[in-house]
């Protein structure tokens, strides 16, 4: 019997290994009774990005749900034959909580191990309003799951389901294109003269993003499940190609790409040089703030730089930091007045959407921001450095035996580390792992990932080579 447990964005697991046909309806089980104990007529969206086996995750999942007499709306896209179940019909994590909040249903499952190796699947969990369910909620559904499958897939029917009415076909895909239209100045960024490039990492955004923006430069846009042996995490060492491919052309404006289930964002700008989320972050507040004259409160998580506060305090908008993982800015998302919730992975999310972080959302803000504008990417960023100061940051990720990754996590617990290398530690924090501050606004944070055996180390310094001379010191003290 294997564990299940969720991490800080849902069960992630390797395919064929861990994560099965059986585990994925055990998970569905516990979520069913769940639902049948908090709702009165409870209803699930289920859909699933371009993983390996997906369809046959997500069909899994609606049989549980659909025998035990909830209702499921089934992502798919119209075809000329019809409602068709397969490949074709992935989608993005927006997608499925967008669809989510639309329909009033009352949870959503999307199929997606995001921005993981190609290896692994997954299982999130969104709720009603459209964001992630929260951590008291996931807990309660993780403490039923049970210890055997008890349901018979294999002599289920999704025909049968469907003439029963209680699995209806929905296009979440459609849906989305819509919302986009209705939020955005799309003639704008269609015909401005400034050209955009996008860069899917074969991944859930490609169908969508050549719908809104036919006429852009594609990359990786193809339906590939194997992400050609790649993790479709968009940070610059993965998108090289991409970025040469932007440098070289010499016409490009600025570069999307996002990641597997497209909920999270990478940018470059016209040189191919790789925009950071903290850049990123510091353009959406100025923009919506400046520009949009939105207000609010600006919701970080803890590896964000803390030049975001100097922005809000320049704007006079409220900050706080709260663990990493979207669903905690989620769950303040859906309380109180917030502008913008930001992560350093990539994942965003701003007022007017849904409490969700999505790549494709965000790199359109971008890019109106660029046209409604008339600058450049760069020139926008240098208004932005004109409030905050000029940074660069770096993330470098430690591949190490969990039993070396845990001495190193215990050192920390223990205030073990007081300096790296010439790195002299003035103050700490601890809210989500270990955040050491030094000399000139420079800092480094050391988190441990929850899923995989990797210790993941940031920098933030005035240049980049002073970053990675952070990260260097840091390495060599931790496995010193």
């Amino acid at each position: 019997m294997t564990k299940i447990k969720f991490g800080t964005d849902g069960w992630r697991a390797i395919i064929a290994k861990d994560f099965t046909v059986d585990n994925v309806a055990r998970v569905t089980i516990a979520t069913a009774e769940w639902l049948k104990k908090n709702f009165k007529n409870p209803s699930v969206v289920v859909g699933h990005d371009c993983r390996f086996a997906g369809e046959l995750f997500a069909e899994t999942s609606a049989k549980v749900f659909a025998v035990n007499g909830i209702k499921v709306f089934l992502a798919t896209r119209p075809t000329e034959r019809g409602h068709s179940f397969g490949q074709e019909n992935f989608i993005s994590t927006p997608m499925i909580s967008l669809g989510t909040k639309n329909k009033g249903a009352s949870l959503g499952i999307v199929i997606t191990a995001s921005h993981n190796p190609p290896s692994y699947n997954g299982y999130k969990l969104k709720g009603s309003y459209g964001g992630p369910l929260l951590p008291d909620k996931i807990q309660e559904i993780e403490d039923i799951i049970p210890d055997t499958n008890s349901v018979d897939i294999e002599n289920l029917s999704i025909a049968d389901f469907v003439k029963s009415g209680l699995i209806e076909y929905i296009d979440l895909e459609t849906m989305y294109v819509d919302h986009v239209e209705k939020n955005f100045d799309m003639n704008a960024i269609r015909n401005t003269k400034m050209n955009f490039a996008y860069d899917a990492m074969y991944g859930a955004g490609q169908n969508v993003m050549r719908r809104l923006l036919p006429d852009i430069t594609f990359m990786h846009c193809d339906y590939n499940p194997g992400f050609d042996g790649q993790a479709p995490e968009p940070i610059h060492k993965n998108l090289i190609p991409f970025s040469t491919m932007i440098s070289e052309s010499g016409d490009i404006d600025c570069g999307l790409a996002t990641d597997g289930d497209a909920d999270r964002i990478g940018l470059y700008d016209s040189k191919g040089n790789f925009v950071d989320s903290h850049h990123i972050i510091l353009l959406l507040i100025s923009y919506l703030v400046k520009e949009k004259k939105m207000s609010g409160k600006v919701v970080n998580a803890f590896s964000v730089t803390p030049r975001v506060k100097k922005m809000c305090e320049h704007y006079g908008l409220e900050y706080q930091v709260v663990k990493i993982g979207f669903k905690y800015i989620a769950g303040i998302m859906i309380s109180e007045d917030v502008l913008l919730g930001g992560e350093e992975s990539g994942g965003i999310a701003i007022k007017g959407h849904i409490p969700e972080r999505d790549g494709i959302w965000m790199g359109l803000v971008i890019w109106e921001y660029m046209v409604k504008s008339g600058k450049s990417l760069d020139a926008l960023i240098e208004e932005v450095y004109k409030i905050v100061g000029a940074f660069k940051f770096e993330r470098s990720d430690m591949h190490l035996k969990e039993e070396v990754k845990q001495a190193i996590v215990e050192n920390c617990k223990n205030n073990k580390y007081t300096s790296f290398g010439p790195y002299k530690v003035k103050r700490i924090e601890t809210i989500d792992g270990w955040k050491y501050f030094f000399d000139n606004d420079e800092w480094m944070m050391i988190r441990a990932s929850g899923t995989e055996p990797v210790l993941r180390n940031y920098a933030e310094a005035e240049t980049t080579e002073k970053a990675f001379a952070i990260l260097k010191a840091v390495e060599k003290t931790l496995l010193g």
